[in-house]
């Protein structure tokens, strides 16, 4: 009756022993599937952040390669009325100028 008993203690002591097994391996395998869902949800996200980003960044490129050309064109225009703005005050006192350059030469000092 002893031995008897104790094989039915050793025969429960497996069976638990497989039991906590299988709920080990359940847990690890939920845990694994849980992990591969959050990755493939990062990766997911990952590309949508990247997809946006760069639709932001050809969005972008696109506004300044449309607006290069006139702002060429219009630095142009900028400067050319710059120059003749230049030319203007130039001629307004360039008699002025060689007027008074004419007396600081001609000036004879003792």
């Amino acid at each position: 009756m002893e031995s008897s008993r104790g094989q039915n203690g050793i025969q429960l002591l497996l069976a638990a022993e497989q039991e906590a097994q299988q709920i080990v391996n359940a847990a690890r395998n939920a845990k694994m599937g849980r992990l591969k869902q959050a990755k493939d949800e990062a990766e997911k996200e990952i590309a949508e952040f990247h997809a946006n980003v760069e639709a932001e960044f050809q969005r972008k490129v696109a506004e300044t390669s449309g607006d290069s050309g006139a702002n060429v064109k219009r630095l142009e225009q900028e400067t050319d009325s710059k120059i003749e703005q230049l030319k203007t005050q130039a001629s307004d006192i360039s008699h002025d100028v060689v007027q008074m350059l004419l007396k600081h030469v001609t000036m004879v000092r003792n």
